[in-house]
């Protein structure tokens, strides 16, 4: 698939600008953090699954549904990659109060908050399907293994929970819809699409409030938090290169895989620390801070890892 570059960077361009009026919004004290948290609840349990709901198209096509298992596999497998280099890079014993944080940052990036808009911008519906098949991982490993590195803990229990989360649930029914060929009734599917539009706008504005209250130059004199950004921005899209290429997946798949993975650590690390580590203020700042601080550095890493991606390995 062709990808017009002047299109994906005024895609990227305008979410950026999206993420400023966020930044404003919260200067301009229109938004606290009560807001802020119920506007995150609201997108992560309606809206993004109203919009993955809809991300797949009305009719069954075999190349897409290829497209959505490739997505599905190769994300499991890049997972499962990247856990492991988690551990090995940030082990327990080299830092024993804050592991669990820095292997988080590394696993999991914003897929969902960023990783929607950008591929649904500029990829289309085409490009949704793998990216649903992907998510349906993502989302078991986020709040599976995601919480138990929190937790410290692992529990079957609790990962069977992460059938039952919204998001998981809305994909797992879209591709049923699409097996079958199934469509809702009009007045359904608008309902659907209006809820699911406010992904995209509302979930930017999240962001842009989250990065207005970090003090910047603090943050970049923290060396372990700049080196975890690094290697999270930097390997986990390489990492996402060499699996997809080593198992020959479509060129489709490896572009939009390899862009959800440059993209700055998962918000949720942020609702994640205080929902599980509200005791620990430091905690809680401390994962805040690499959230904002990702977010910040992607803005240099991702233009030039996608100029790498279209210009020099043939994406």
């Amino acid at each position: 698939m062709d990808i017009d570059i002047a299109v994906f960077y005024t895609s990227l361009v305008a979410v950026v600008l999206m993420i400023l009026v966020g930044l404003f919004v919260s200067k301009k004290k229109w938004i606290d953090g009560r807001t802020n948290k119920v506007i995150i609840n609201l997108l992560l349990n309606v809206a993004w699954p109203c919009a993955l709901l809809l991300s797949f198209p009305s009719g069954y096509s075999p190349a897409h549904l290829e497209n959505f298992l490739w997505g599905a596999g190769g994300g499991f497998l890049i997972l499962v990659t990247v856990i492991l280099v988690s551990r090995l890079l940030f082990r327990k014993k080299r830092h024993p109060h804050n592991y669990f944080e820095y292997q988080f940052a590394f696993i999991f990036n914003n897929a969902s908050f960023l990783g929607f808009p950008l591929v649904s911008a500029i990829y289309g519906q085409d490009g949704l399907v793998p990216y649903s098949g992907f998510i349906i991982i993502f989302n078991l490993a986020l709040f599976g293994y995601g919480v138990a590195l929190f937790r410290q803990n692992f529990s079957i229990k609790e990962l069977a929970k992460t059938f039952l989360n919204p998001n998981v649930i809305a994909v797992l029914l879209g591709f049923t819809m699409f097996l079958s060929s199934f469509e809702l009734p009009k007045v359904g599917e608008d309902t659907v699409r209006y809820l699911g539009a406010l992904m995209t706008p509302m979930s930017l504005l999240c962001i842009g409030f989250m990065l207005s209250r970090v003090k910047i130059r603090q943050i970049f004199k923290q060396k372990i938090l700049v080196l975890t950004c690094l290697a999270q921005l930097i390997l986990d899209p390489l990492i996402t290169f060499l699996v997809l290429k080593l198992i020959g997946a479509p060129l489709l798949v490896i572009q939009i895989l390899v862009l959800i993975q440059a993209l700055p650590t998962a918000t949720s690390l942020g609702l994640f620390a205080e929902k599980y580590r509200s005791k620990s203020r430091s905690s809680v700042n401390q994962a805040s801070e690499l959230v904002a601080l990702s977010t910040i550095m992607s803005a240099v890493t991702l233009p030039i890892i996608l100029w790498i991606m279209f210009s020099f390995l043939g994406l």
